[in-house]
């Protein structure tokens, strides 16, 4: 039996084994499958050549959800992967990462108030997100029996909370690595079932083919670090159906929370003529910068109210928040609520609320001061004579800490006894919360946009499939965590759909000419890459790509500062299709390839996002849109924020999606009408089972 130990307020403190078991988390040894003997010979090279009828790109825990469900229903299935266990599943998350499904608490949910709350930001049809909500018991019961260790109370009902964007308390939790755990359970599950999984490989072309009228997927090109029969490891991986689970494109932004070297697969769906939609709405917020350990600093890092200060040039201290908000209750209260209001929003700048905290942060940033959280001091009062109390609280704030008996003197002691896992996963990174402060930045998180998929998760390309971050399916604004769920419930439906796809599937064979015309133009364009005379490398056009996007495109933008933002991004992209990327080795062709994506998607994201404000979008989700002209203003207690003013949002952009796609040598966007009618039709049993039974096969 393990032995715990009593803290000095007399709670039982939990064993350091379970801390570890839910921080330090070991993924299971993955062996790659064995070289594949057939090999195609183009332009004199050979490419090895691997077969299956469905391939998924990306080993996160959409992805993975999708291969075990494939695998469950007879489907070949082989996962190509850039980098095990080195995404945003397994590499990011929050103080209690959290998982967003439908509740069986006390008396249960209703599936269509939950489907209203996830599409109540706009941009995501009601049929979506009733999906979402009705495959998220589902989601939830299969992860639990392939292992996930959800907290549920003796009666069976998962623990649950409030999130951001969330009113009723969906949220649930195993820690702040919930989704490496779903990440580590999937794999699991799928090296039980013998899943054939090629780590080290990236996708970088999608192989179309023209079949009676309609363009299908044919396969995909890809780069294998473990390959040698090329100088560049080029291999092509044929299949019938093609899932892009890749994730979000977190190198867009330098100021970034995201692990690094995620690009998503966005630029790879651009290239193929496959739309994107709702690029402009990402998610923005406080975190570690990713220069150091990247994580969110949601829920309890600071409903705990830890002291927040920066630093200046010469080391002095500065109790920055003092000039925004004007009673230390005030900024203290709504340091609280950056916990479950985590998300920038404009709106919530407005009468002294949670995110004009962000703007002081960002305002500090910009000043050249460094943020930090110290945990081991109560905040700095606002006005002489006004201490910090916890007597002096806003009535919810005040009510969460009673009702999780954390009423202790010191931030430190909250967080310990609210969430040790939250202090044990820096400890576990070279921070220690108990001994020094924490610095903190505003950082890009999520993108909400992505490809374009209907409610199977398909493309407008034959054979096409996106689901996770890289689908454009979660609106505007959404509960945090329910995105994980997307992720889970997509994963099971697009092995549905291929399932069924290939009951009625007349048997094709790619056409070799075409997929070795292809393979010539990808040794071509590599070899340009090695012996070009480009003066733009990775690192430079990363360089230039990040700043771009962080300091116009970020949580405070202008109509005038977007436009000359499209023109810079525009001219390096015809720059860059002109003269390529240089690179000094064939082992770096990955990332001009990568980078070249990059290059597209950064256009991509800002020629929506201008049309957007152009044709008179307002502030709405990640982005407040200033002007002259606005109609919301905030205010501070001693800071002018004039130039803040912001245009609102109006109502009608909420029932529209904005679509980009190359046309050409340019990006083009036009709107498309979603659904928010809340109407779902019941199916009578003995009717529906029949049809099932058909459709299943």
């Amino acid at each position: 039996m393990m032995k715990t130990t009593q803290t000095k307020d007399g709670f039982d403190a939990i064993p350091q084994a379970i801390l570890d078991r839910l921080t330090r988390v070991d993924m299971p040894a993955v062996a790659g499958i064995r070289p594949s003997e057939d090999c195609l010979s183009a332009s004199g090279i050979e490419i090895p050549k691997y077969t299956c009828e469905a391939l998924v790109l990306g080993s996160g825990a959409a992805g993975m959800r999708a291969v075990v469900e494939l695998h469950r229903r007879g489907v070949d299935v082989l996962v190509a992967s850039t980098g095990l266990f080195a995404g945003t599943s397994a590499c990011s998350g929050s103080d209690k990462q959290t998982l967003y499904t439908a509740s069986t608490d006390y008396k249960g949910d209703n599936f269509v108030k939950y489907a209203e709350s996830l599409c109540s930001g706009g941009a995501m049809d009601f049929s979506t997100a009733y999906v979402e909500a009705v495959g998220s018991n589902d989601a939830i019961g299969g992860l639990q029996f392939m292992g996930l260790p959800l907290p549920h109370d003796d009666q069976g009902a998962i623990l649950r909370y409030q999130t951001d964007h969330d009113e009723a308390g969906r949220a649930t939790s195993c820690g702040p690595r919930t989704s490496k755990l779903m990440v580590k359970v999937l794999f699991d599950e799928a090296l039980t079932l013998g899943v054939r999984i090629l780590p080290s490989c990236s996708g970088i072309r999608i192989v179309k083919e023209t079949v009676d009228g309609v363009e299908r997927v044919c396969g995909v090109i890809a780069l294998h670090r473990e390959e040698k029969r090329n100088e560049y490891g080029l291999v092509f991986i044929q299949c019938e159906d093609l899932v892009i689970a890749t994730g979000g494109p977190g190198e867009l932004y330098r100021d970034s929370v995201y692990p690094h070297h995620c690009h998503g697969g966005l630029g790879l769906a651009l290239e193929a003529g496959v739309e994107l939609c709702n690029v402009t709405e990402s998610q923005f917020g406080i975190g570690t910068p990713r220069t150091k350990f990247p994580w969110n600093l949601s829920g309890t890092y600071v409903q705990v109210m830890p002291r927040v200060y920066s630093v200046d040039e010469y080391g002095n201290e500065i109790n920055f928040l003092k000039r925004y908000y004007r009673t230390t209750r005030e900024m203290v209260s709504n340091t609280f609520r950056k916990g479950y209001q985590w998300p920038f929003h404009s709106a919530r700048m407005l009468d002294y609320g949670s995110s004009l905290f962000d703007l002081a942060v960002f305002l500090e940033q910009k000043a050249g001061r460094k943020v930090y959280l110290d945990f081991l001091s109560n905040p700095d009062p606002v006005n002489g004579g006004e201490e910090f109390s916890l007597d002096d609280l806003d009535p919810d704030v005040r009510a969460y800490l009673e009702n999780n008996e954390a009423l202790f003197e010191l931030p430190i002691d909250r967080l310990r006894r609210m969430n040790p896992l939250a202090i044990e996963l820096y400890r576990m990174h070279g921070t220690d919360l108990a001994t020094e402060p924490l610095e903190f930045a505003m950082n890009n998180q999520h993108m909400n946009g992505g490809i374009l998929i209907d409610d199977w998760g398909k493309t407008r390309l034959q054979g096409c499939y996106a689901i996770g971050e890289a689908a454009g399916s979660h609106g505007v604004t959404r509960p945090g965590g329910a995105a994980l769920n997307s992720g889970q419930v997509f994963g099971k439906r697009v092995a549905v759909a291929i399932k069924r796809s290939r009951l009625n599937k007349t048997e094709f064979t790619p056409d070799e000419t075409n997929i070795l015309s292809k393979l010539g133009d990808a040794l071509s364009e590599a070899s340009s890459f090695l012996n070009g005379s480009s003066t733009h490398t990775p690192k430079s056009v990363k360089t230039e790509i990040q700043a771009r996007m962080s300091d116009y495109a970020g949580i405070i933008c202008t109509q005038s500062e977007v436009e000359a933002a499209l023109a810079a991004a525009s001219d390096l992209r015809n720059d860059v299709e002109s003269n390529g990327i240089k690179v000094g080795s064939p082992s770096l062709i990955g990332h001009a390839f990568r980078w070249q994506h990059m290059v597209a998607v950064s256009e991509a994201v800002l020629t929506a996002l201008n049309h957007y404000i152009q044709n008179g979008g307002g502030s709405r989700g990640a982005r407040a849109i200033c002007a002259e002209s606005g109609t919301a203003c905030p205010a501070a207690k001693s800071e002018d924020l004039s130039s803040f003013r912001f245009i609102e949002e109006r109502t009608d952009d909420r029932n529209e999606k904005l679509l980009v796609r190359r046309i050409g040598d340019a990006f083009a966007v036009e709107p498309l009408a979603v659904d928010l009618t809340p109407t779902v039709n019941r199916e009578f049993f003995e009717k529906g089972w029949g049809e099932y039974l058909i459709k299943e096969g």
